[in-house]
């Protein structure tokens, strides 16, 4: 193999040898690539879902603390709940002293904390039309119904690898998992 030899007297690379540097460095690249997707997705899910799960953890420790309803309900503005059968989070959700337990902003409510709306277009739905839960002064979580509610996060890119599910029971437990067949029901 003939060496081409530079004006210091060093040694540089063939055509050759440069050709195949780039062929191996374009298939790690294109291995890498899909890769990297899949995690930046996954890890987005999680995050937007661990968000809502951090804010109805909070609203179930604040209603036992302080012994009065807490709501936690989907919003399109910040300000109000979206109202029954406004299934979809993913616009955002609000967490409010309820004193009164109607599952509205309304009277003597405080506003507690604002969840934001996903900056993706990520979605986040919810069964049997729940669009809101109070919990009480045990921390048990009131729904509308007598089955766990389960809201189910789909990343833009669908995927079973980067979907989510949030189980709120009927005792006010709160449960995040991935996505597996026959889950997120």
């Amino acid at each position: 193999m003939n060496r081409v030899l530079t004006a210091s007297g060093m040694h540089g690379f063939t055509l050759t040898e440069m050709a195949v540097v780039m062929t191996i460095v374009a298939i790690l690249t294109t291995i890498a690539i899909p890769t990297f997707q899949y995690v930046t997705n996954g890890n987005r899910a999680s995050g937007e879902l661990n968000s809502l799960l951090g804010d109805m953890q909070f609203a179930r420790s604040e209603a036992v603390k302080e012994g009065q309803y807490v709501t936690v309900c989907s919003s399109t503005n910040g300000t109000s709940c979206a109202g029954a059968g406004a299934t979809s989070w993913n616009t955002g959700w609000i967490v409010f002293a309820d004193y009164n337990a109607n599952q509205v902003l309304d009277g003597p409510d405080v506003l507690l904390r604002k969840g934001n709306g996903f900056i993706s277009t990520d979605t986040l739905t919810a069964n049997n039309g729940f669009y809101a839960v109070t919990f009480n002064r045990e921390g048990f979580g009131s729904t509308g119904s007598v089955n766990p509610v389960t809201l189910t996060l789909h990343a833009a890119t669908p995927s079973s690898s980067s979907t989510r599910c949030l189980t709120v029971s009927v005792v006010g437990m709160l449960a995040t998992e991935p996505y597996t067949v026959g889950s997120c029901q």
